[in-house]
């Protein structure tokens, strides 16, 4: 038996949606030649992660071998598996590759952190192939919500991976590739050691619809409106921008895109030639010289983000256009769990205005990018793995891929981030395990999560925060009083007195009986100062600031 392995290992992305980093290796243990597929972010909340602009995976692991590392691919454009490839580029050094439209957005994100252009690669698609040590790879087009999404067929000494990357089966996508079953039946008709495959939709019991069938809807719904019409989707939903800015231009509506991603993601189409016919837009200042009910705007923020154009206009007003009563804003896009309380404070604040809020619960004007189960079984029953491993899904989601595998005779194998799994076998085993987290983008910092930078921010948040000062003359003596500055507390406590002369007093009357050994040692000095003002603040306010002590000593 050879002593060479071929592994899998999710550094993000399996037990979890989003941040997404998967790593192939194949050589002896603790040797193997390794390729990375995908390198995404995930985005931050004011409960968990106040402040910070961006999650990223951790890539220590890699890091540590990152001269064993051939390159890099990114399945498609979504931030979710290509917003850290810029962020990770100095660290890993290794060549980026991807198919072009995938290949001009991770251009871009690498210029605006001074990265060489260079350092991406544009490969074709099927057939073509190329050799990265004992890997052979190539990209099998795929339809999904986003232009040129491509899974990758991975060659191996132990047998060919299909990695799905994300997908749906659309067979009219509207703009990118429809998926061709004949191709892929043809790519895996020699046999497929495992297919690593997304489950997203794996507890949605029908088939997916086709992008084709939202455009009539959209049409007849814009054609009714009888002001101004304002819709918003993923920008990367390229496809559905042009289903929405088709269906304005056959309504006679003038078409105003309103948003960076927005612009920057028609940009790339155009520019790599996945989109053709896109139609004439205006500007926003020649927007403001037709009438409204020639007008349509497509606006970033489907997910409530607070700087997106959605919540700018919901707030009154962006680049000088502004929704009154009569008008109407689509959402056509379903909202992510977890951001429901950003877009249902834009929906109340266009009820307000008195603006008509179309949403998807009819099931009309927004069709998922992800295979739900019987499509996800249609792509089971073409590729044919012997072994099944779930991936971009949260653990129920990949446990229930596995049932479904087990019922059909593959071997499945739920595996999270940080379980590597040798697939050199008959059947999956768990190598090891690795340590897996997050890494945080604060400013222009990365951070860990084991920092304790957010942790504090949390608890400042929190309980308040208190500064306390004092000045230690040169015979070890307090000069005078400390001096307290409160943030985020109430002014006054129980005692109706205000809060800041209470713990001032209090900390007068613990350094009267302060013996000269605690007066002497900083330390000691600031743990007491700190105790008494978090006993004082909870008898006061019921709560236990953060306090921040700091003591300057004359000589």
């Amino acid at each position: 038996m050879s002593s060479e392995r071929l592994i899998y290992l999710p550094l993000g992305g399996a037990g979890e949606i989003g941040m997404n980093a998967y790593v192939y290796g194949y050589g002896k243990p603790d040797q193997e030649r390794l390729i990375v597929v995908d390198l995404g972010v995930t985005f931050p909340d004011m409960d968990g992660t106040p402040g910070v602009d961006l999650i990223l995976p951790d890539v220590t692991w890699l890091e540590e071998r990152r001269d064993r590392i051939e390159a890099i691919f990114v399945t498609h454009a979504h931030e979710d598996h290509v917003g850290a490839v810029a962020h990770t580029y100095k660290s890993l050094g290794a060549p980026i590759y991807a198919r072009a439209f995938t290949a001009n957005i991770a251009r871009r994100k690498m210029s605006e952190h001074g990265h060489p252009d260079d350092a991406v690669t544009v490969m074709g698609a099927w057939p073509e192939q190329r050799d990265f040590g004992p890997f052979k790879v190539g990209f099998l087009p795929i339809s999904h919500s986003i232009p040129e999404s491509g899974a990758l067929v991975i060659d191996s000494p132990s047998g060919r991976v299909i990695h799905s990357g994300d997908f749906k089966l659309d067979k009219t996508p509207v703009v990118g590739e429809a998926f061709d079953p004949d191709l892929w039946a043809e790519v895996c008709k020699g046999g497929v050691k495992a297919l690593v495959c997304d489950s997203t939709n794996v507890f949605s019991p029908v088939a997916g619809r086709s992008e084709i069938t939202v455009g009539p809807e959209i049409e007849k719904l814009v054609n009714s409106a009888p002001g101004m019409v304002v819709a918003t989707t993923f920008a990367s939903n390229v496809a559905r921008v042009k289903t929405l800015a088709d269906a304005a231009e056959r309504a006679g509506r003038s078409i105003v895109l309103l948003g960076r991603s927005m612009r920057r993601m028609i940009e790339a189409s155009i520019e790599t030639g996945v989109l053709k016919d896109f139609p004439a837009v205006v500007s926003t200042e020649d927007a403001k010289n037709i009438p409204r009910e020639n007008l349509m705007l497509l606006v970033t923020g489907s997910q409530g983000e607070r700087r997106a154009a959605s919540a700018q206009l919901a707030r009154g007003k962006y680049m000088g256009l502004s929704m009154k009563e009569g008008d109407m804003f689509l959402f056509s896009s379903k909202t992510i769990p977890g951001n429901e309380r950003g877009v249902i404070r834009i929906i109340n604040a266009f009820s307000e205005m008195g603006v008509d809020v179309v949403d998807d619960s009819s099931g009309l004007y927004h069709v998922s990018g992800h295979a739900n189960r019987p499509d996800l079984e249609a792509l089971h029953d073409i590729v044919k793995p012997q072994i099944l491993v779930p991936m971009h899904g949260e653990h129920r989601h990949l446990r229930e891929h596995v049932k479904i595998a087990k019922a059909k005779g593959m071997a499945g194998v739920l595996a999270v981030n940080g379980m590597m799994i040798d697939l050199s076998g008959n059947a999956p085993t768990v190598a090891e395990y690795i340590e897996t987290g997050r890494t945080y983008l604060d400013g222009s910092v990365q951070i860990g999560a084991l920092d304790g930078v957010v942790r504090d921010r949390i608890r400042m948040a929190l309980n308040g925060h208190v500064v306390v000062t004092l000045i230690i003359d040169d015979e070890d003596e307090p000069l005078g009083d400390p001096w307290c500055e409160l943030m985020g507390l109430p002014e006054t406590g129980s005692s109706n007195s205000a809060l800041v002369d209470v713990l001032e007093h209090d900390l007068g009357q613990f350094l009267g009986r302060a013996d000269a050994k605690t007066l002497r040692d900083d330390d000691k000095l600031g743990e007491a100062l700190r105790r008494v003002v978090r006993n004082s603040a909870q008898g006061e306010i019921g709560k236990k600031p953060e306090v921040t002590v700091v003591v300057s000593r004359l000589h």
